[in-house]
């Protein structure tokens, strides 16, 4: 039996040996890791990809698809057999289905690769034949890429960073009552500690609620298996000296403990593995929810940069051991709530604070882009006449009472500084402009065959990140 077993993990550890080198040589990989800022529309993201690669009648900004070079595209298993499977058909039967609804949330890490059959582009392709490229595509929250900026920070540092954010957000005002109520330098109590932990975590999900980004520790939010563990019993605090068996002491104890046993894992396993990256961002909720939201926004893109910058630390270096993410596209999601004439608009915006972001980061090394775009288009675009004016407006039915309306935003500044600036300046509201959005539902669609659902610039999205890949 023991010789059996021992003979059998020699078997799959060849196996997995020539797995992976069939793989790096034979069948290319490439792995797109895929998160997103609250509310971004992840998973309705790689749902409508993953059908528009698979039949890709809409998606002629890939290179290799209007050149008529991939001459398949399929799903099948993925190779982490630990990691969930992202629920592809299901998610795509929901959103395509006939009373189409938007998808559920994921709620931790999943996979799924599609592969291809690419016909060599130039040369190659009367010297080789076809040959098979393999996309997997990682899906993970993106508290979780936030809380990368943990590990360079003490518990008194973040504390006080948070707190002074706290100050001005009416979200924390529970938090702030609770936290008054307490003293961190007194002997640890488990009850005053859940109290505390539970108050800052009703204020993490106000704070996203309301559009703010930055919204760390991650799991705070997303707590799975954690959830009511001391790894996830504490709550930043004033104060940055506690006495042993204190408050205050306890949990600088178990902030150490939340880096070494959940972010560490997170980013060695998964994230040092990926090659090219997208972050989705809702540009038009954060405007919508006002300055304050766009400059916590601009904050969080520094710090994911900062992800992508292996120097920074020594655990970095470790765990990327030379490997680099290539290509990072910010993408800023629901440009179907615009009209087309505004895209311009909310693409230099985002462009803006991509470019603030880089700085801000001492961000060099990947190749970096932002892009405005709409995974699934729930809109259609109208011109309409009102109070003597043509407004350019988008029209789709509400999330809410499912009423159909059209819908006018307010006019994006051509200068994104007029964003920008106000919120720098830690503006309260937009002084010369009021911008609206809307939740809408998807719509009903009939998708011809060979077509997958209907989008903006995802052919392009896709091409920039994966589009030299498939050459």
């Amino acid at each position: 039996m023991v010789i059996g077993e021992i003979a059998d993990g020699l078997t799959r550890g060849v196996e997995s040996t020539v797995n992976t080198v069939r793989e790096a040589f034979f069948e290319p990989v490439v792995r797109l890791g895929v998160t997103g800022l609250s509310r971004a529309g992840k998973t309705v993201f790689i749902t409508s990809l993953v059908a528009n690669l698979i039949n890709r009648g809409r998606m002629p900004a890939l290179r290799a698809a209007a050149e008529g070079r991939i001459q398949a595209a399929w799903l099948q298993p993925q190779p982490d057999d630990t990691v969930a499977r992202f629920d592809y058909e299901s998610h795509l039967s929901t959103m395509v289905g006939s009373t189409p609804e938007w998808p559920e949330s994921t709620r931790g890490i999943s996979e799924l690769r599609l592969s291809f059959r690419v016909r060599p582009a130039g040369f190659l392709s009367g010297v080789t034949g076809p040959r098979t490229v393999h996309l997997d595509i990682v899906d993970y929250p993106g508290e979780w890429l936030l809380d990368l900026g943990l590990l360079q920070k003490s518990f008194a540092d973040w504390s006080r960073e948070t707190l002074a954010r706290f100050e001005t957000r009416r979200e924390a005002d529970g938090f702030r009552m609770v936290l008054s109520e307490c003293d961190p330098t007194a002997k640890l109590d488990e009850v005053v500690a859940k109290r505390l932990a539970d108050a800052f975590s009703e204020t993490l999900d106000a704070s996203r609620a309301a559009g703010y980004s930055d919204c760390t520790p991650g799991r705070f939010l997303l707590p799975g298996d954690l959830r009511g563990s001391p790894v996830l019993t504490f709550a930043p605090l004033p104060g940055d000296d506690f006495a042993r068996g204190s408050l205050g002491r306890e949990f600088s104890r178990r902030f150490e403990a939340y880096k070494r046993e959940v972010v560490k894992p997170f980013f060695r396993n998964h994230f040092s593995r990926i090659d090219r990256q997208i972050v989705l961002v809702d540009m038009l909720g954060a405007i919508h929810a006002g300055p304050k939201a766009v400059e916590d926004m601009r904050g969080a893109l520094a710090d994911i940069l900062g992800a992508f910058r292996p120097g920074q630390n020594a655990f970095l270096s470790q765990i990327f051991l030379g490997r680099r993410v290539e290509k990072i596209l910010f993408a800023a999601t629901k440009a179907d709530h615009l009209h087309h004439v505004q895209h311009p608009e909310l693409t230099a915006i985002a462009e803006a604070l991509l470019s603030d972001a880089r700085e801000r980061a001492n961000f060099a090394g990947a190749e970096t882009m932002a892009m405005s775009i709409a995974a699934l288009r729930a809109t259609t675009e109208d011109r309409i006449e009102q109070n003597g004016r043509k407004l350019n407006v988008v029209r789709g039915k509400l999330m809410n009472n499912g009423k159909s309306v059209a819908m006018y935003p307010g006019r994006l500044p051509t200068d994104p500084a007029k964003i920008l600036q106000p919120a720098r300046e830690g503006a309260e509201n937009w002084l010369d402009a009021d911008y609206r959005i809307m939740n809408f539902a998807p719509q009903p669609i009939d998708i011809k065959p060979g077509d997958g659902p209907p989008h903006i610039r995802l052919d392009r999205a896709i091409e920039f990140l994966i589009g030299d890949r498939l050459r």
